[in-house]
């Protein structure tokens, strides 16, 4: 009787956690939610982006060469490949004497123009930055405590400080420019010049922190990778708080 009982009653427990239709349904539509969110997304974003350069493109090609006038339906994505097309043959001429030498001669005509000079070379200095290969801005993401002592925050390494502002704290610290991104918007943030003995370097590319800033701590890196990267230097961090405590 005993062994009977506890059956029934094994299986009464095993039918009261078992989950309800309803919630097998909610939890079927946040998994697919979740698959089909970011890939409806991306989708989204690559044919708003197409679009965007088809209406800005399109006009400019002689209708002899668009071959939307030959066919009855339009063709999504043929702005862009004139838009590619045209900007790498701008770039083969641009890599000769010739070129350089027109394109020389532009920037010394927009350089005597009080206002156009400086909108044109802070884009230029951006465009050279993020597109240069060779540029190892944001390389490396860390912490530093902020806003105050007790808080940390992620920052994405840029240089080494340089210019009037290196000099002018010449004799106070040797430091480093730092950006911190805003939450859930790593497109804005703060140019923070810290002192590298306060800065905390982290295993996690910039791609994975990029990824916990905009995701507000949601989506993280493992766990080992991070617990790695504390461990290793932990004499780092006691130095920063003994100064803070003095």
């Amino acid at each position: 009787m005993s062994r009977n009982k506890d059956k029934t009653e094994h299986a009464s427990k095993k039918a009261h956690h078992r989950p309800g239709a309803a919630t097998r349904v909610r939890n079927y539509f946040l998994t697919g939610l979740v698959i089909t969110g970011p890939i409806g997304i991306t989708l989204w974003l690559t044919w708003t982006f197409i679009k965007w350069v088809d209406g800005w493109v399109k006009p400019f090609v002689p209708k002899v060469y668009n071959p939307e006038t030959y066919l009855p339906f339009s063709i999504p994505g043929f702005g862009l490949i004139v838009a590619i097309f045209v900007l790498t043959i701008v770039g083969f001429f641009a890599a000769n004497f010739l070129g350089r030498s027109l394109i020389s001669f532009g920037e010394n005509l927009v350089g005597r123009m009080p206002l156009v000079r400086n909108v044109y070379s802070g884009l230029k200095q951006i465009f050279e930055t993020v597109l240069d290969e060779r540029s190892n801005s944001f390389s490396k993401a860390a912490l530093i405590e902020y806003p105050r002592r007790g808080l940390w925050a992620i920052v994405f390494i840029s240089t080494e400080t340089k210019g009037e502002v290196a000099k002018r704290l010449k004799n106070k610290a040797d430091t480093v420019s730092v950006f911190l991104p805003t939450t859930p918007n790593p497109t804005s943030g703060f140019l923070l010049f810290v002192p590298k003995e306060d800065i905390v370097e982290l295993k996690m590319g910039v791609e994975d922190a990029a990824k916990l800033v905009i995701s507000a701590g949601l989506v993280s890196p493992d766990l080992p990778d991070i617990l790695d990267d504390v461990i290793a230097e932990p004499e780092k961090l006691e130095r920063i708080r003994k100064r803070e405590d003095a």
